[in-house]
Order: C-alpha cells, then structure tokens, then sequence
C-alpha cells in the first residue's frame, strides 16, 4: 500500500520464498532508482511469513544503504494493515478464491492491478488510486510500475478480465 492515495501493487513469484521477495524490491529499486524507492517505500508493512524472513536483504540494497525499514505485523492482526485487506476483496472479485494462480503472467497481474487503481474511492474524494498517485509522484511512475490508467467506463472487476 502507498503513502495515502491507496495503490497497490501486486507481483507474480515462481516460489514462495525470501529470495523471490527480495528480487521483487531488487527489481523495484532498479526500476524506480533509491528516491523514488525510498518516497514510495519508506516501510514495508509485512506479515511473519517465511517469505519475509529476511528483513535485511529488504531493507539494504546491495551497497549496504539503507531503502525501507520493515514492520511486521501481529498474527491475526488485519487491523494493522488495514487498507490492503480492503483491497484483496478487489482482487477477488476477478480472481475468486481457489482460482489457479498457474496461467498467470506479471502483465495479467499489472491488467488487473490498473483496473482496480483506476476504480474510484469514496474516501479519495471521487479519485482514483491511480489518479492521486499519479498527482503526488507523477505518472512516469505509474509507467515504471506497469500500471495504466483504465477510463470509468471501461473498468471491469471481474473474473472475465482475465479470460484469454
């Protein structure tokens, strides 16, 4: 989840392991360069999973400066992360639970993630997540993600966005 605007991100991993997180944000980092990386990442909210088992690899770059800081949430504690709960019911509305995750490629995932940015919120004042982002950091962001901007009417939060 980013800095008050409500875009979220999500990645494909072959595994689940530390290693496959660690090369998402070593990716990330490479992509965005250390300002931008440290503007949208000064944390990372994580849960105790064994795939976030590795704080430091997260947290430093391969020099050894210091990118984010880490938190870990309580078990069975989604209050403290609030507002990724909220949207996981986004994502599956399009991908309900127990549909194979095993034909999906990252630019599925990027389709998916700009549809459910571009919805509109309430509480973002009738503005997109990917509206307000693009407003506080710039859309040469949103490219460096792999996220586009959907129009209203063509937004579709279901599971036949992503029938081939």
């Amino acid at each position: 989840m980013l800095k008050s605007c409500d875009l979220m991100l999500a990645f494909i991993r072959e595994r689940n392991t530390s290693q496959s997180v660690i090369d998402i944000f070593n990716s990330l980092h490479g992509q965005l360069g250390t300002d931008l990386f440290k503007a949208l990442f000064p944390v990372i909210i994580a849960d105790n999973g064994a795939e976030f088992s590795n704080p430091k690899a997260l947290e430093y770059d391969a020099q050894g400066n210091q990118r984010t800081r880490m938190f870990y949430c309580d078990p069975y504690a989604a209050y403290q992360k609030p507002k990724v709960e909220l949207n996981h019911e986004f994502i599956r509305r399009i991908l309900p639970k127990g549909t194979s995750f095993d034909n999906l490629r990252q630019t599925d995932i990027n389709l998916m993630m700009s549809h459910i940015n571009s919805y509109s919120r309430e509480k973002l004042g009738d503005k997109s997540p990917f509206d307000v982002f693009g407003f506080i950091y710039g859309h040469d962001a949103l490219k460096k993600l792999g996220l586009n901007r959907i129009m209203d009417n063509e937004i579709l939060l279901r599971p036949s966005l992503l029938k081939k």
